[in-house]
């Protein structure tokens, strides 16, 4: 398969640098949908085998790695002054997801830590932004940064944006509860920004705190200038509008489109203005209060993949112009197992591989959404990141560290399985090279073969 004919034009310029120089400039790596070019990774290790090199990290954080050229950059919030108190265990039917009693928050500023592949060693380390805090399962470090190898972009959990150089520096900063409104999500802000030619596209949509509106921004990269704005509708209530999602890039015979998926809708939109093009609705066919989205869209090969929270999953037709609910869908996955509520899922074009919050992994025909295998067990425990594939193989992290190795393909087949430290972890790994990057509540490891 030529997978750069699946992909956006400026996708598939960051895959050809990626395939050459085996980066992984964003979060999902350099297409956005979880697939990288690695290979001869292992696919298990112990504390005497396939670890190369690990470093202790400041404190957790769910933001995932990204690799430039021989270079790792992390944010993390700075080293917690004083050890947090022990927290009670949680009593009663329902526990509030949060992260293990004794993690804490982390300091109370935001760093973007720069680190050497080759032995870990930390180059740099430069502060973005103070107050962090945790909101539910997450402190103020979610967001993943992106790269287009010359610039570093983040975005906190305050809505501080910061272009760095690639050497530490900070070129500009921009902050969306000063410019615009105070974030209203119910457990805190944590969409990673994407890139597009000379954009830097960031969506915020919530709703569960505030009354203002859910909006669109893009940024000039080079100097944090508003390029446009787009205020995006909904009708859904209470935390319905709230999106922990990534944007995407789609392929549509109409030119490349940014896919939004959150507020109970799939959306299209205008690189150039951020308006809207097409939406689809029927994610939340209950209209129930509770809707959040937290995976993101898949966009590849003409069709984009809307998962929401557990069921359904609709598959649409890229492209098209007003409602195109109907019109568009290819098929829908409503079963009661299978779907995730928190990994993204991943498609090569062929398959369609699902993780359920349970480490259960399903694969689906990708344009047929017929059942193919599963779901099958991986035998993990909750699992928040998302899976990526590399050298036909599927990596699956669950919360505790320990990570499953699936066969990609037709049939089920668990290679392996590895635990780290038994921490805590929120962050999706990354790859690069015959190198595989795994963070976890104490540490960032490098996992390679030898």
């Amino acid at each position: 398969m030529n997978l750069l004919k699946k992909f956006p034009v400026i996708f598939a310029l960051t895959f050809l640098h990626s395939i050459l120089f085996a980066d992984w400039p964003a979060w999902r790596g350099p297409t956005g949908n979880g697939i990288g070019s690695a290979e001869n990774l292992p696919v298990e290790w112990t504390t005497d085998a396939n670890i190369s090199w690990k470093v202790a990290m400041p404190a957790w954080s769910g933001s995932s790695p990204i690799v430039i050229g021989d270079k790792i950059y992390v944010l993390s919030p700075s080293k917690q002054d004083a050890p947090p108190p022990s927290e009670p265990a949680p009593t009663g039917r329902r526990r509030r997801p949060a992260p293990p009693p004794g993690m804490g928050p982390g300091g109370q500023d935001i760093l973007l830590i720069c680190l050497s592949t080759k032995n870990g060693a930390i180059q740099w380390q430069t502060k973005l932004d103070e107050g962090n805090q945790i909101q539910f399962k997450q402190n103020m470090s979610s967001p993943s940064p992106v790269s287009d190898g010359g610039h570093i972009w983040t975005v906190t959990g305050n809505g501080v944006v910061t272009a760095v150089t690639m050497d530490g520096k900070i070129v500009w900063q921009y902050k969306l509860q000063k410019s615009h409104w105070k974030l209203g999500l119910l457990a805190g802000y944590a969409s990673s920004p994407i890139l597009f030619e000379d954009k830097l596209i960031i969506q915020v949509l919530h709703g569960m705190h505030t009354d203002d509106p859910s909006y669109l921004l893009a940024l000039d990269k080079k100097t944090g200038r508003q390029l446009w704005y787009h205020e995006r509708e909904t009708d859904a209530v209470h935390e319905s509008p709230d999106s922990y999602a990534t944007p995407a890039l789609s392929n549509t015979k109409d030119g490349i489109q940014l896919i939004i998926l959150g507020g109970d809708y799939v959306t299209g939109h205008d690189l150039g203005t951020g308006m809207e093009i097409w939406r689809a609705g029927g994610l939340n066919p209950k209209k129930a209060r509770n809707y959040r989205i937290i995976p993101s869209p898949v966009a590849f090969d003409g069709m984009i993949y809307a998962p929401t929270r557990k069921k359904p999953l609709l598959a649409l037709r890229a492209g098209g112009k007003g409602d195109v609910t109907d019109s568009h869908l290819v098929w829908k996955y409503d079963k009661p197992a299978g779907s995730p509520d928190v990994p993204t899922p991943i498609t090569d074009g062929k398959y369609f591989y699902m993780v359920e919050d349970f480490g259960q992994v399903t694969c689906l025909d990708a344009k047929s959404g017929e059942t193919v295998w599963g779901p099958e067990s991986t035998g993990l425990g909750r699992v928040s990141s998302s899976p990526v594939l590399a050298n036909g193989k599927i990596y699956i992290t669950a919360e505790d560290t320990e990570t499953a190795v699936v066969q990609a393909g037709s049939k089920f087949k668990l290679l392996g399985k590895s635990e780290l430290d038994g921490s805590f972890t929120l962050s999706t790994p990354a790859v690069s090279g015959n190198q595989l990057f795994i963070r976890t509540g104490n540490y960032l490891y490098c996992i390679s073969e030898g």
